[in-house]
């Protein structure tokens, strides 16, 4: 009897053990499920911006500086056309602006003395000239109404001289006006608007140049090179294909049951299997649009199946989220 008592006592022992055992694990299990729902547990990829990058132009591809993997910077060269056309054009233009400021600066400044001095001599001459002609002429009339004495073809030739003399007197004589008035307001106005036109004509082919060089929009990463330096290059065939640095997101999917707990703006914290200290983000989109169910939600089972995507904005200044990669966002309820 005594034996069966010791018996019984370590029976007991072992029952309520066993019996402490389970209320612990009953009680752990509930706190951890407690401590479960305050978080809300999502797994999605990250994803990027992509831009694809082409010349504005239609050239020859002289140059290419970066490659596939290469971090750039805003603004930086990416690639170079072949811009010699475009700069003897430019030469050119100069050129034209030189003779036409040359031009208009002339008309500003009005004829110089000894050009007045030159036209005056030859407005004189040629004065001299029409009067001279022009007494030929009345002494050949009158030798032909008197007695006939010349035919009829020199007196013609001699009224056609005076005739030209004149003329000639009278360009001359506008010449000389005009050196000494100088230019009219029309024609220096007129000038100003080449010299103009002409600038404008060199600002459009320098912006035109300064478009065969492709730069960085933004900071990125060349993801795809498709063109190589001879390919022709136009518009509408990318040079690159560059992800974006300034703004990055984990896509993930909320169910219909714990949509209602999130809101845009709310804290995230984003898990990599790279790194153990979480990236810090903010729920920053959340779709109105329900994926993967029917047009019409008919009972309570499929209404729990619903799900919404939600994209989770983080500033990634090291770098080290990539396209694709799988992550896991953590928003505390």
């Amino acid at each position: 009897m005594k034996k069966f008592g010791k018996k019984g006592a370590v029976v007991i022992v072992l029952v309520l053990a066993i019996a402490a055992g389970v209320l612990g694990y009953q009680r752990y299990e509930a706190a951890q499920a407690a401590e479960a729902a305050k978080v809300l547990s999502l797994s999605g990829n990250v994803d990027v911006r992509e831009v694809s990058l082409a010349f504005r132009g239609s050239d020859r591809i002289a140059e290419i500086f970066v490659d596939e993997g290469d971090t750039v910077k805003e603004g930086q060269v990416l690639a170079r056309l072949d811009g010699r056309e475009l700069e003897l054009s430019i030469a050119k233009t100069q050129a034209d602006i030189r003779s036409q400021q040359s031009t208009v600066e002339k008309l500003h400044n009005g004829t110089r003395s000894e050009e007045i001095a030159q036209a005056q001599q030859n407005y004189e001459q040629a004065q001299a000239a029409a009067t001279n002609a022009q007494g030929t002429y009345a002494r050949y009339q009158a030798i032909y109404d008197d007695i006939e004495g010349i035919s009829r073809q020199t007196l013609d030739t001699a009224r056609h001289d005076a005739e030209a003399k004149q003329a000639a007197a009278s360009a001359a004589q506008s010449a000389y006006e005009e050196a000494v008035n100088g230019a009219r307001p029309e024609d220096i106005a007129i000038g100003e608007a080449n010299l103009d036109a002409s600038n404008q004509e060199l600002a459009r082919l320098e912006y035109q140049l300064s478009q065969y060089e492709l730069r960085a929009p933004a900071d990125g990463v060349i993801r795809s090179r498709l063109l190589q330096p001879g390919d022709m290059a136009s518009s509408s065939t990318p040079v690159f294909k560059l992800s974006l640095l300034n703004k990055k997101w984990v896509r993930v999917y909320v169910k219909e049951t714990d949509l209602g707990k999130v809101y845009e703006g709310q804290p995230a914290d984003v898990y990599i299997d790279s790194q153990k200290a979480p990236i810090a983000g903010q729920v920053g989109y959340i779709s109105d649009t329900a994926e993967f169910t029917p047009k019409t939600v008919q009972t309570d089972e499929l209404r729990t199946a619903l799900v919404y995507e939600v994209r989770v904005y983080v500033d990634d200044d090291d770098n080290v989220l990539r396209l694709g990669m799988p992550a896991t966002v953590k928003i505390a309820l």
